[in-house]
Order: C-alpha cells, then sequence, then structure tokens
C-alpha cells in the first residue's frame, strides 16, 4: 500500500488567495509544556470549499457528511498541456464515474513560489457545470481557488457547491501519476463555518 500526501504546509507568511488572513504563530510561554497559537482564515492552505461559502443557505462544513470526504478518486493530468484553464470540452473526453471523486493535476502543482501568483490554471465554469451534471462527489484542484483569479463570476464555486459537492483546493499533485486512487482528506470540524484546512492524501 502508497500513500501519498497531497496537503501543503500551513507555515507563517505562506501564499494566500487575496483577501485572505496572513497566516501567524504566537508562541504562548506556559511552565512544562509548549503551546501556540495560530491564525489564519478557513480557506488557508489544502481546504475544503464547504456550500457555505457561496450559497447562503448552504450547509457548513460541520454538517457534512464525512462520506463527501473518503472514496474512490481519479486523478485526471492536464500539466504540461500548456493550458490556462480546464473547459467542459476537454472534460468530455474523459470518462467520469457517478460519485466518484475527481482530482486535477495541472501545471500548479510545480509551481513553488513564495508569493501568490494570478496566473494559475483554474476551472471554467462550463467544466465545474459539467461535472456537477456528472454528479461526481468532490472535485479537487491544486491551485488556492476553483476559480480565475479575480473573476467576478463565482459559477466554478456556485455550481458544484449548489449541488453540496465539496471542492477541495490547495492541493500538491507533483508527486501523483494520473489513475485511480482512494482518497482521504479530512477538515476540522469547525462548526458553523463556510470551510476548513485538511489533511488530504491518496492511497493507491
Amino acid at each position: 500500500m502508497q500513500i501519498i500526501d497531497i496537503s501543503i504546509e500551513i507555515f507563517e507568511n505562506m501564499p494566500t488567495y487575496p483577501g485572505n488572513p496572513n497566516v501567524s504563530f504566537t508562541p504562548v510561554i506556559k511552565r512544562n509544556s509548549q503551546i501556540t497559537t495560530i491564525s489564519f482564515g478557513t480557506h488557508t492552505g489544502t481546504h475544503i470549499d464547504a456550500p457555505l461559502h457561496t450559497i447562503p443557505s448552504g450547509s457548513p462544513i460541520d454538517a457534512i457528511d464525512l462520506e463527501a470526504f473518503v472514496g474512490p478518486c481519479t486523478v485526471v493530468d492536464f500539466s504540461q498541456k500548456n493550458i490556462l484553464s480546464i473547459s467542459g470540452p476537454m472534460l468530455e473526453k474523459i470518462s467520469l464515474t457517478k460519485n466518484n471523486k475527481v482530482l486535477f493535476k495541472t501545471d500548479n502543482s510545480y509551481s513553488e513560489g513564495e508569493v501568490f501568483t494570478k496566473d494559475y490554471v483554474y476551472i471554467e465554469p462550463s467544466a465545474a457545470e459539467y461535472l456537477a451534471q456528472q454528479k461526481v462527489s468532490l472535485v479537487g484542484i491544486d491551485a488556492l481557488s476553483i476559480k480565475k483569479s479575480g473573476d467576478t463570476d463565482n459559477t466554478p464555486h456556485t455550481a458544484l457547491l449548489s449541488k453540496n459537492i465539496p471542492i477541495l483546493e490547495g492541493i500538491n499533485l507533483k508527486a501523483v501519476s494520473e489513475g485511480e486512487y482512494f482518497l482521504v482528506c479530512a477538515p476540522l470540524k469547525l462548526k458553523g463555518l463556510d470551510g476548513a484546512p485538511a489533511r488530504a492524501f491518496l492511497i493507491k
């Protein structure tokens, strides 16, 4: 059995999506123990978007059934394809299984800059709508957001989250080949919130 960690580290002053809080760690001095106060947003690093993120009446992260985060998963490799985005027509050529989870590997996985870059590969509205129609159970991508940076069209989020399809963002698939895996991604159980950081890994 092979276990592949696809999470990225959370560290102070790490790159975050524009408008999101910066990450800070503050040591708390306690006799005979070490404690740290941590400060960051719910959409920091590898994280899950809950429906509440963009759907006002949507489910918060703690209300999502754990089955949504565990199960068969298909990794689709779009890296080294010289593409700027993933469209619906591109996905029509791929076999997707109903209720399966799908992760998209792109050139983003090979970008290890110390600052946020807006020129990442993203999922177009047509692709998100197609994935929702195919009734996949989770969609993941190796970027801090599923949509184009700064775009006011939030369809890539709403098309999926309105169908209660969680979105896994901020993964790194550099060490992962295209194929079938078993995904485990466990978000923090933050009561009533719109998302949460998660530890995600694939089992082969």
